[in-house]
């Protein structure tokens, strides 16, 4: 299976994390994108770890309850690789060149760009413009990931009833959900923080004028804040968790564990601004964009907001759709954040 595919029937964006599956089913309607369903399901600890799919049947029993949930099943999806499974490079190369003549020169030269056996791979390739360097040259978009992460998730969609036409890069469909909403932001900002607040880590993309142009990843995420909860007050992982996302826990959280715990975000994101800036032209940041589960902690956007000094946004790539009438509202913008790369997966629909 290439990494980039030929253009498909509808598609159904699978996300597939550590801690749950999300899915987003997305259709246009008279030239809007409308959202006609989309869930997520917990995945108990273990099936997924560092993003490696350890039980794939138990991923695919998920896909299975929620496909039939959002009224999918048998469908046509898109779902995606990510982190240091994913190797991504931009090469220079001939212009002229045709695809079957790419394809040849980029596997003679592989071992200059994989540090793995080609027959362990999967690789694909996309022309994104001209050289920077050369006229004579156009810029491609190399992409690889070792064959078990991507067969991990074929084997895993297969269980749950779906057909995986499309295997993206996690990055890339978060950049493509954020360009649904770009435009909605405040002052029409030239530089960007989006900041995916996932379970195990947090990521910072840097976004130029609508295009990523710089990544990096921390060990920071919620399970911290889980773990403040279940150390306090004596419960289990799926108390502490439950207890988090339902918001019954006693008065003293506030200020004793879910402060402490923004205080520390705010210093893991300012950090990875300090080194984005310290190897790039600028020095501050027009706006943020908070985006993944943690993200929606009340409170968080305005503190962020108030110590860096800049507007701060709460994902939402939904927010110029049209939305079924079956959806409750005021859930779907709870959920949002963290739906990124599953609506950016959906959307491969329509490229």
């Amino acid at each position: 299976m290439r990494l980039f595919s030929a253009k498909s029937r509808h598609l159904i964006g699978v996300d597939v994390s550590s801690t749950s599956v999300k899915i987003v089913d997305i259709q246009r309607q008279q030239g809007i994108f409308h959202l006609r369903s989309y869930g997520i399901e917990r995945l108990l600890p273990g099936i997924v770890v560092d993003k490696t799919i350890v039980d794939a049947e138990a991923v695919g029993e998920t896909i299975v309850r929620l496909a039939k949930r959002c009224q999918v099943s048998g469908a046509d999806a898109a779902t995606a690789v990510s982190g240091s499974s994913v190797i991504t490079k931009i090469i220079d190369m001939e212009a002229g060149l045709s695809d079957i003549e790419r394809e040849a020169q980029i596997r003679l030269d592989a071992d200059q760009y994989i540090p793995y056996p080609l027959d362990e791979v999967n690789l694909d390739f996309e022309v994104i413009g001209p050289s920077l360097i050369d006229d004579n040259l156009v810029q491609v978009l190399l992409v690889a990931s070792r064959s078990e992460n991507v067969d991990q998730r074929v084997d895993a969609l297969t269980f749950g009833g779906l057909k995986t036409r499309i295997m993206d890069v996690e990055s890339h469909a978060i950049e493509r959900a954020f360009g649904l909403m770009v435009d909605s932001l405040s002052n029409m900002p030239e530089l960007v923080a989006l900041v995916d607040i996932g379970h195990y880590q947090t990521t910072l993309y840097v976004v130029k004028d609508g295009s990523f142009v710089y990544s990096r990843e921390q060990l920071f995420g919620g399970l911290q804040l889980t773990e403040g909860i279940q150390n306090r007050y004596g419960l289990s992982f799926d108390e502490a968790t439950i207890n988090k996302r339902e918001r019954t826990l006693p008065d003293d959280y506030y200020p004793e564990i879910l402060t402490p715990f923004m205080e520390n975000a705010i210093q893991q994101i300012t950090r990875s601004l300090q080194f984005y800036f310290s190897s790039s032209q600028y020095n501050s940041i027009d706006h943020v964009v908070l985006a993944g589960g943690s993200s929606s902690i009340p409170g968080l956007s305005g503190m962020i907001q108030q110590k860096l000094g800049v507007p701060v946004t709460v994902a939402n790539p939904f927010i110029n759709m049209t939305i079924n009438p079956y959806i409750d509202h005021e859930q779907l913008s709870i959920d949002a954040p963290s739906l990124m790369a599953a609506c950016g997966l959906a959307l491969r629909s329509f490229d």
